[in-house]
């Protein structure tokens, strides 16, 4: 099993980012599937889910609104569509696979992605 994030970078508030999640060995349509940010000197902080199976979307209160995560069950890849950036949204992004549901506990992590929101 493997998740390989990429997508992120500098842009500038008010920006758009579109984040890619790419899995090996698993199938993410069997699987809830998170996106988890964690910012400079704070803990981790989940972001949004898409369930498996029919693809229900949860998104925290924070990026409501502004981010919609979806999926290509054909490439086996997860995305996360970020408007509207805010400084605030600077993290490191992770992709993670639930261990059942949407229980928010994982079992395997990609790599992270660094997004920056700068002027």
């Amino acid at each position: 099993v493997q998740l390989v994030e990429s997508g992120g970078g500098l842009v500038q508030p008010g920006g758009s980012l579109v984040l890619t999640c790419a899995a090996s060995g698993f199938t993410p349509k069997n699987y809830y599937m998170s996106w988890v940010r964690q910012a400079p000197g704070k803990g981790l902080e989940w972001v949004s889910d898409i369930s498996s199976g029919s693809g229900y979307t949860y998104y925290a209160d924070s990026v409501k609104g502004r981010f919609t995560i979806s999926r290509d069950t054909a490439k086996n890849t997860t995305y996360l569509r970020m408007n509207s950036l805010t400084p605030e949204d600077t993290a490191l992004y992770y992709c993670a696979r639930n261990v059942r549901g949407g229980t928010h506990r994982y079992d395997y992590w990609g790599q992270g992605t660094q997004v920056n929101v700068s002027s």
